[in-house]
């Protein structure tokens, strides 16, 4: 149905930069990556948009748990008509460093009467990720043991790690990524300087292209386009997929900037 499909990849386009922190990054004639400010807490809430209505929200929150320990967690719901059509209310939490390498993922997914449970487990010491899905409404499960590099990232604190990053337009980087299913290195490239103008605000950004459809990490084809504040905050202001037909584009905004 294409309400299921389309929520699922406004959560892909939400979370997903794929890009590894620090000196681990694999960079092609690329900067090293330099610090920031983050990691801070903070409260991000976006407007997921397709074909000129409002279809959905997402906030993002992140919070410190520990001395190197942080918490990051997605909400991403339906709204309006297609909350009627069919509706969808995931939860996702990461637990990772403060440099954003995981140890613990958990997608709490409701989708109309679909009902399931995912858990990532990653062991850097072993270099592999669990991955565990349940079916609880069918009460079934699925387990996958994958090998995976240290600080592969899932599809959540990567977003993060984008922001540590400081890639000028032309450059790019290629990274370990995992969605539980399997490991890819996912090839992003710096684009361009661009002015996004929302909500009466204008941000100069920088816009990154992630390649992790057309089968590299999602089998469906399109685009993913990311772009950040050119501060030194590289806050993520906006992200678009583009897809064909009966798809079409997905945009998510930034509505409002609740850090403390």
């Amino acid at each position: 149905m294409l309400p299921r499909r389309l929520l699922r990849i406004v959560t892909v386009c939400a979370v997903v930069a794929a890009l590894r922190p620090h000196t681990q990054a694999k960079t092609n004639d690329g900067p090293t990556p330099q610090s920031s400010k983050l990691p801070y807490a903070e409260k991000l809430i976006y407007r997921v948009e397709w074909r000129l209505i409002t279809a959905g929200t997402a906030t993002l929150n992140l919070r410190r748990t520990g001395n190197d320990s942080w918490e990051t967690n997605l909400r991403m719901e339906s709204v309006g008509v297609l909350t009627r059509l069919y509706p969808v209310l995931d939860s996702y939490s990461v637990t990772s460093s403060s440099n954003f390498c995981p140890a613990h993922a958990l997608l709490d997914a409701r989708e109309g009467k679909r009902h399931y449970l995912t858990r990532l487990t990653f062991d850097g010491t072993r270099h592999r990720v669990q991955a565990e899905q349940k079916d609880l409404v069918n009460n079934t499960s699925t387990e996958k043991d994958l090998e995976a590099p240290p600080c592969t990232h899932e599809i959540m604190g990567a977003l993060y790690a984008l922001r540590l990053m400081d890639l000028e337009p032309g450059k790019r980087t290629a990274i370990p990524i995992t969605d539980g299913k399997k490991v890819v290195n996912a090839r992003i490239d710096t684009q361009a300087r661009e002015t996004v103008s929302l909500g009466g605000k204008t941000y100069p950004t920088v816009r990154y292209e992630a390649y992790l459809f057309d089968d590299i990490l999602y089998r469906r084809k399109g685009r993913l386009f990311i772009w950040l504040t050119d501060d030194k905050e590289r806050i993520p202001v906006q992200f678009r997929v583009q897809m064909g037909f009966p798809i079409g584009n997905v945009t998510v905004q930034l509505e409002k900037d609740e850090r403390p």
